[in-house]
């Protein structure tokens, strides 16, 4: 059955990055600390911050490795497969924030250490869009599309998650597994479809 095309979204591709939770940042980096901003994201509110962390997982560790502000209520590791091997974890595909029953790996910061017993995760792949956008591309929050990729390694990524909220900015969010597996690049137009 063909495809019906939805509209064109622009691609951010994500590198691994922790997102902290308060208490675990003042472990890490001394009480009371703050993330410094480095750049804005394209998500509203969202930033690389200048910190890094060494992450270490049972076969390896990985240095300098990007914190993402502003602080969450838990801690989050985002990882690709490939890291995932280098690191000896087997990592569940998950929607952000959906922690239970993944892995954990130990934080390494200049101030302390954490070890989590869980929050590593290989995001799932995913479109975020505002009410607006979501209205123009007949979809709604939690709906899973497909995604066409032209080109020269040109392929269709399926189970894409649209997540919609008011402050969203239109952008389809993978990973680097993902962008090299496509040849794709930061900011190139892809195309929503569904069946």
């Amino acid at each position: 059955m063909a495809k019906t095309i939805l509209g064109e979204v622009p691609v951010g591709i994500s590198n691994r990055h922790i997102h902290l939770s308060q208490e675990h940042l003042e472990v890490l980096f001394g009480p009371g600390y703050e993330l410094t901003v480095k750049k804005d994201l394209s998500q509203t509110g969202q930033y690389a911050a200048e910190e890094t962390l060494i992450i270490e997982g049972p076969k390896s560790s990985m240095k300098n490795v990007r914190i993402l502000g502003p602080v969450r209520k838990e801690t989050q590791v985002e990882i690709s497969r490939t890291d995932a091997f280098g690191l000896g974890l087997k990592p569940p595909v998950r929607d952000s924030g959906f922690l239970e029953d993944s892995p954990g790996l130990k934080l390494i910061g200049p101030k302390g250490e954490v070890e989590l017993d869980k929050g590593v995760i290989i995001a799932q792949r995913h479109i975020h869009m505002n009410e607006a956008d979501a209205e123009a591309f007949g979809v709604k929050d939690k709906d899973i599309v497909s995604v066409r990729v032209g080109g020269e390694r040109g392929l269709i990524f399926d189970n894409v998650l649209v997540r919609v909220r008011g402050d969203f900015v239109l952008e389809m969010h993978i990973d680097t597994d993902e962008a090299n597996a496509a040849m794709l690049n930061n900011g190139q137009m892809v195309e929503v479809l569904r069946d």
